[in-house]
């Protein structure tokens, strides 16, 4: 039999702006989900819980009801784009990201409407979960199906740019709001960043607009070969690449321990400066955004499975190394190591992810697939610093276990990436038809270069 292997052109500028959108979007996603964590450390227990002992430990539990919300957001999103299209299930992921930002900034405090804030804060961080489980797949989704075959990862790598991009805002914007007198900051200082967000979203909308969606998709639709049930499919006929890309996505608790686990160590345990910390963590994160589309290239040019794989390795040296020096109180060190574990190695697998993950699966199913399978792996990205709390016991000072534990995750990802396909010299509309027999799913009339099967 034979397959076509070619979609109608795909006009230059339908990749960049879904580049650029990718970038944007991805931004304002994660500038405000981090900016939530910030709020939550730093003014959430004064302003929307009974005072109390408990009531940090409340704010910090909002922190966590985002990643219970994001697997399902996850399926919610990944069931409509693969179903109804990429583009119309981003713009509202954008929307209601947006949305609960904004209104988050808005909200009474508990002295002023007593339970009902709690609750009001709870549910909007939800929302913010469900649309940050959709995100990130969806526009890897749509960016890669825009993109010319040859320079998939490339364009898909401006997505990883972005949400870094976001942590770089995130951890900024709340330096010189941190720094307000108390009664200003509790009364009107912390609302701003949330309600900045408006801007970005505005901006992100107007991108995505321009945006049609994917020729790939458009063909599939056109010949009425939409799945109905996308989820159903893609544990029936690819449940192997299921489990194989959610653990290949295992390395990303690498992010969590270092904004979160690293952060405590350095500051609670070594006496580094909070501040210093947030700027290591700022000045790493600014560097992943300029390395992260040179990674994608490169990855064009010799392969997924070299950069991933690579990365994945200096990750789990650099683990060790970058603990040390943050025990030896070495300021230039610690820039050093941070700059290079996360500027670098974690970034040669993170901006290849957004590409490498996706072309695992169809089209048919590959919204779904790729949403379920990496925020199945972000499950336990979400739990690693209370993981990293029980590994170390009562002994503050004792990050090697930490470090294994994070060294473990990355090997694991590495083998799964030796047995996933190398997928960058595959035309995109044969992506994913090599897995559990899904020949089938191949879209029926793609015009020109064909190909023998």
């Amino acid at each position: 039999m034979s397959v076509s292997t070619s979609v109608p052109a795909h006009p230059k500028n339908n990749a960049k702006i879904a580049a650029v959108s990718g970038f944007v979007g991805s931004a304002l996603e994660y500038y405000d989900f981090f900016i939530f964590g910030s709020a939550a450390a730093l003014i959430f227990g004064k302003l929307f819980f009974a005072p109390g002992p408990s009531a940090m430990l409340m704010s910090f539990a909002t922190v966590g009801v985002a990643y219970v919300a994001r697997p399902l957001g996850a399926v919610i999103c990944g069931h409509l784009g693969d179903k109804f299209g990429r583009k119309k299930v981003l713009l509202l992921t954008l929307l209601l990201m947006g949305a609960s930002t904004f209104l988050i900034g808005c909200l009474p405090t508990y002295n002023q409407i007593g339970m009902t804030a709690p609750v009001l804060i709870v549910a909007l961080r939800l929302l913010q979960g469900l649309s940050a489980g959709g995100e990130s797949p969806g526009s890897s989704s749509l960016t890669l199906e825009h993109a010319p075959d040859r320079k998939r990862a490339f364009y898909t790598s401006w997505t990883m740019s972005g949400i870094m991009f976001g942590i770089v805002l995130s951890t900024l914007v709340f330096i010189p709001v941190a720094s307000m007198p108390e009664d200003q900051l509790l009364a009107w200082g912390w609302r701003i960043p949330f309600l900045a967000s408006a801007v970005v979203t505005v901006i992100a909308f107007v991108l995505r607009r321009l945006l049609e969606e994917p020729a790939v998709f458009k063909e599939v639709k056109a010949h009425d070969e939409v799945v109905k049930v996308p989820l159903v499919t893609l544990f029936r006929h690819h449940w192997v690449t299921v489990l194989r890309v959610t653990a290949m996505s295992l390395f990303t608790i690498i992010n969590t321990i270092i904004n979160v686990f690293a952060l405590s160590y350095a500051t609670s345990v070594v006496g580094v400066e909070k501040g210093l910390m947030l700027t290591v963590i700022a000045v790493a994160n600014l560097a992943a955004v300029g390395i992260g589309p040179l990674a994608g290239i490169l990855s064009d040019r010799v392969g997924r499975k070299p950069v991933f794989v690579s990365g994945l390795v200096l990750q789990m040296a650099m683990i060790f190394v970058f603990f040390a020096a943050l025990t030896a109180a070495n300021v230039p060190l610690i820039f050093l190591t941070g700059i290079v574990l996360i500027g670098l190695a974690y970034t040669a697998t993170n901006a290849i992810y957004p590409a490498y993950f996706p072309e695992q699966f169809p089209v048919k199913v590959r919204y779904s697939g790729m949403a379920v399978s990496l925020m199945f792996g972000l499950l336990l990205a979400g739990f690693a610093p209370v993981i990293s709390e029980l590994l170390i016991g009562g002994d503050k000072a004792n990050w090697v276990p930490v470090a294994i534990f994070a060294a473990a995750a990355c090997a694991v990802s590495a083998i799964a990436a030796l047995t996933a396909p190398e997928t960058a010299r595959t035309p995109t509309p044969l992506l994913g038809l090599k897995a559990a027999g899904a020949r089938h799913h191949a879209p029926s009339a793609l015009a020109a270069d064909k190909v023998q099967a």
